[in-house]
């Protein structure tokens, strides 16, 4: 009968992982994957002009593995490098030295740790419901998470995040203790808060609970790997726990609810009114359900805990490992410390970070398992009734079904890949700062000043996208800077705008043609949170004063374009001995 084979070959069962059928599966799921990865590396490459959003924070000061002499004395070169972990500026540094630029290693790294991504969701699907089809599904359903929520797309330290999720969680399974602890390592140098998640999993592993009564575990093997993982874990942390950031302290709750910055629509949004987008929507301070619940199959894994209610109904359920308790070993400290984390904000910097990244890899693999549990009630159903054409029809359906909705949920987004890339519209204005020496320092208050750094190469004062308010050693400074740069756009009193020119060695001024119009500081999120200083320029421009800067620009300009005008600070200078 069709039904039986189609079931027997969907259904067989292998525990080990290098067998032809395991093999055959994973090899389905890696050609998924570089399918997925070639598309958004299509978009990467489409323009020379072409950033990943975080990348831009984070990557484009390791030009400096290129050319030494870039981003000198760069307060947000500089901060960007101290928080950057060990091991991504080494992967990084290394590859420059073999000629690979970080503009582009951070394109190609995506696809990269997807294919890591795969193999060891792959792996560790199999370990709990030992199905190399089942396994197949779970790796194609946190592939189009992956490419759908910005998973692994930057090239920045969070990428390492799922790797590392699933290397973990496989060894963990495996109960490989060198594998544990070589996990452990890769954590502490390519993104260290997550050896607070698998450390908080091996300690909640050491007990078990009769009722609300908490209790040691009787089995000394169980003591010695997670003894000897915790204090591998302890030592790792260590360096970190002492270590003082020289842009410290972090930023305190006070602090922070007094910076527009953090107020709801701000730079770095955290403090929403709405309950909901605060505890369950919100990237930084919520549990962010709705990026796991991508791919739609995915919601299947909210409904396991349900089914293992009527085991006799589904029969699957059997085979599906005692294991699976070490989702739940990994979820409840990582729920643990995300409520720590907001109880001692920002200490610990983003709630966030502790925990929706965990919810994706639970429900996702128990989306997995999941349904092949309903396919197997399904198939059983119809093989049941050999001669009943309806219920075989009720079969190969929902097989096709299921095949549909896996393989063409891409097809049915409008826009599937949320790769967040940013394309230079101005290639003029790159190509013409590109051309300046490579100490020049540009003020800007237009948008292009988020792209310079990562276009050109060149060191920009402040930005909006660099000014990232957790650290008051950095954002204290950079926030000066920024009212600096506005009061002196805005004065009518030249010699202030030329004190600023002098007290920063600016040497470019990158101004657009309609920033001396009110709606551009009015109409501008960033610029109206600079209070009072931008208070006071948009009262000078209502009240029709002209700016000293905007009285230059016959005079000064050393570029201009439909949109923006470059003035030489030199001859902004030059004014005060003429006058």
């Amino acid at each position: 009968m069709l039904i039986a084979k189609i079931a027997k070959f969907l259904l067989a069962t292998e525990t080990k992982l290098y067998t032809k059928r395991s093999l055959w599966w994973l090899g389905l799921g890696l050609l998924f994957t570089v399918i997925y990865a070639l598309l958004a590396l299509q978009q990467a490459l489409q323009s020379e002009y072409v950033f990943q959003d975080d990348a831009r924070q984070h990557i484009f000061w390791m030009s400096r593995f290129i050319d030494p002499e870039l981003f000198k004395n760069d307060l947000i070169a500089d901060y960007y490098q101290s928080i950057s972990p060990w091991g991504v500026k080494t992967l990084y540094q290394g590859m420059a030295m073999l000629g690979i630029e970080p503009q582009l290693l951070h394109k190609l790294l995506p696809g990269i740790l997807a294919l890591v991504i795969t193999v060891f969701s792959f792996a560790v699907s199999l370990e709990i419901l030992p199905i190399p089809f089942g396994a197949f599904v779970t790796t194609l359903l946190f592939s189009q998470n992956v490419w759908a929520e910005q998973g692994t797309i930057s090239g920045t330290a969070k990428d390492f995040v799922y790797p590392l999720f699933f290397i973990f969680l496989y060894f963990w399974l495996k109960r490989s203790l060198l594998g544990v602890c070589f996990t452990l390592f890769l954590g502490s140098i390519f993104y260290p808060p997550m050896i607070l998640i698998f450390a908080g999993a091996l300690f909640w592993q050491l007990w078990q609970f009769k009722g609300f009564v908490p209790r040691l575990v009787q089995e000394r093997q169980v003591y010695l790997f997670s003894g000897i993982s915790l204090a591998v874990a302890f030592m790792l942390l260590l360096p970190y726990v002492l270590a003082s950031s020289e842009y410290g302290p972090t930023v305190t709750l006070e602090q922070a609810r007094n910076i527009p910055q953090f107020t709801a629509g701000g730079r770095t949004a955290f403090f929403e009114d709405n309950f909901w987008e605060y505890w369950f929507g919100s990237m930084r301070s919520g549990l962010t359900l709705h990026e796991a619940l991508v791919p739609d199959l995915a919601i299947a894994g909210l409904f396991l805990p349900l089914l293992f209610k009527f085991p006799q109904r589904f029969p699957l359920l059997e085979k599906i490992s005692p294991k699976i308790s070490y989702l739940k070993d990994l979820l409840i400290p990582s729920f643990g410390w995300f409520f720590l984390a907001h109880a001692v904000l920002f200490k610990l910097y983003l709630p966030s970070r502790y925990v929706a990244r965990s919810l994706r890899v639970v429900i996702i693999l128990a989306a997995g398992m999941t349904l092949m549990v309903l396919l197997e009630a399904v198939l059983s159903w119809a093989i049941d009734r050999p001669t009943s054409q309806a219920k075989s029809l009720t079969a190969q359906s929902a097989i096709v079904l299921l095949i549909i909705l896996l393989v063409g949920y891409p097809l049915s987004q409008d826009k599937f890949f949320d790769t967040d890339y940013m394309i230079g519209s101005y290639p003029e204005l790159y190509e013409f700062i590109k051309e300046q020496p490579k100490d020049t320092l540009i003020a800007s208050l237009t948008d292009e000043a988020d792209n310079i750094a990562s276009f050109t190469n060149r060191s920009v004062l402040s930005s909006r996208e660099h000014a990232i308010p957790y650290h008051m050693g950095y954002f204290q400074p950079l926030r000066q800077r920024i009212f600096d740069l506005i009061e002196a756009q805005y004065t009518p009193d030249l010699a202030l705008a030329q004190d600023f020119l002098k007290r920063y060695g600016v040497d470019l001024w990158l101004i657009e043609k309609s920033s001396f119009n009110v709606p551009y500081l009015t109409d501008n999120r960033w610029l109206t949170d600079q209070q009072p200083v931008t208070q006071t320029a948009i009262k000078q421009l209502e009240q029709g004063t002209v700016p000293a800067i905007a009285l230059l620009q016959d005079t000064c300009t050393v570029f201009q374009d439909a949109r923006h005008t470059v003035l030489e600070s030199a001859c902004i200078l030059q004014q005060e001995s003429n006058n």
